[in-house]
């Protein structure tokens, strides 16, 4: 590691906001969220004002033949048009969710916190097509029934081997993850650390390198929610990117740019989706892109893209005492969190087309509601 990276906080010290946090158990979102009615879909960053994108509202497309609330896509596109099925942001009850996808009623979510609180993230069901990236293909179906059925012996190993979310991430930082874009690292411990899965399960986890990001997703929403940090929300719809301070019913929002870095080669112009996604929630919580100094290989694949003095950006930004983002230092300092996101294809046609990175505006930090709880 360089010596600018050695001059960053240990891993131990980035993922000291995580260490009472724990992966306790996998239930369907009826059990975790009770008062939610069936016909209400969770999605991710702060309230539409409108329409919600075309990747979005194929992955509620995809929910409600999931819930068997249409017959077809054709049904559930005018119920979804017609207000009869809702759609409403994650983070108002608890629950993370990533980049394009919804969570509906019997969705198996992973349980991560305490005795004090918990939250709650949809398990990963494989890589793309899935409906995190807000594909129509029948196979994200297939996949998610067969999450849905191996969750079951995962939730009994869960459950006799609760993971101690703090010592995974220190151990994937030191291995090269920042826990937002890369996770490999973090998937394998999870293995390691639950030993006698069953055939299914064991290939769910292993077959799909990003399966860790969801349950890491939701240790970080405990994070934010317990450390006592400034801001307790943070993500994007593909419309807006917005932060919710403590206690605040309302978001404080700016317009969601597409993300940057590195596109795969079949889509070299294809049209990405504004910022979207709860994981940003990680970012918040200093992994991401404020990790950029453990995962070397990723800052040098955006070299070119990342503004100056990226790696040491955290250090202006955070705060000590919640390891969170840190508003008044944002605005003093006009250097805004950089947050790790896949890249969407707008037109909701291409699913994943590339991994790179977004900045908000900084005047996002500058609200008189955020300096209120300094």
């Amino acid at each position: 590691m360089n010596q600018a990276a050695n001059a960053l906080p240990s891993a131990s010290a980035l993922a000291r906001p995580f260490a009472g946090a724990r992966w306790l158990d996998v239930q369907p979102r009826h059990a975790c969220v009770p008062q939610l009615a069936a016909t209400v879909l969770l999605h991710a960053g702060p309230p539409f004002q409108g329409p919600a994108p075309a990747p979005v509202r194929q992955a509620a497309v995809q929910a409600m033949l999931y819930e068997q609330l249409a017959p077809d896509a054709g049904v559930a596109q005018a119920l979804l048009a017609a207000g009869a099925v809702r759609l409403e942001p994650a983070q108002h009850y608890g629950v993370v969710t990533p980049l394009a996808q919804v969570v509906s009623h019997s969705m198996p979510m992973a349980v991560v916190g305490d005795a004090r609180f918990r939250a709650y993230a949809p398990l990963s069901e494989g890589p793309a097509p899935a409906l995190r990236f807000g594909s129509l293909l029948p196979a994200c179906l297939d996949r998610l029934r067969a999450c849905a059925a191996a969750s079951f012996s995962l939730r009994n190993c869960v459950r006799a081997n609760p993971v101690a979310m703090g010592l995974l991430i220190e151990r994937a930082l030191g291995l090269g993850d920042e826990c937002h874009s890369r996770t490999a690292a973090a998937n394998q411990l999870l293995l390691e650390a639950l030993p006698g899965l069953e055939t299914e399960a064991h290939q769910l986890i292993g077959a799909n390198p990003g399966f860790a990001l969801p349950v890491l997703m939701a240790a970080a929403a405990w994070a934010l929610h317990t450390q006592g940090g400034a801001i307790e929300s943070a993500g994007g719809n593909g419309l807006e990117f917005g932060v919710r301070r403590r206690g605040a019913a309302a978001w404080d929002c700016v317009a969601a740019t597409a993300p940057v870095g590195t596109r795969f080669p079949q889509y070299p112009a294809t049209p990405v989706l504004g910022a979207i996604g709860d994981s940003a929630v990680l970012d918040f919580c200093g992994l991401g892109g404020q990790a950029l100094a453990f995962a070397p290989a990723l800052a040098q694949e955006w070299q070119a893209m990342l503004p100056a003095g990226a790696v040491q950006r955290r250090a202006a930004i955070i705060d000590p005492a919640s390891g969170g983002i840190d508003p008044k230092r944002v605005a003093a300092s006009g250097l805004a969190p950089i947050v790790h996101l896949a890249m969407l294809d707008a037109t909701g046609a291409a699913g994943l087309v590339g991994r790179g990175f977004y900045i908000p505006d900084a005047a996002l930090f500058n609200s008189t509601q955020l300096e209120a709880v300094q």
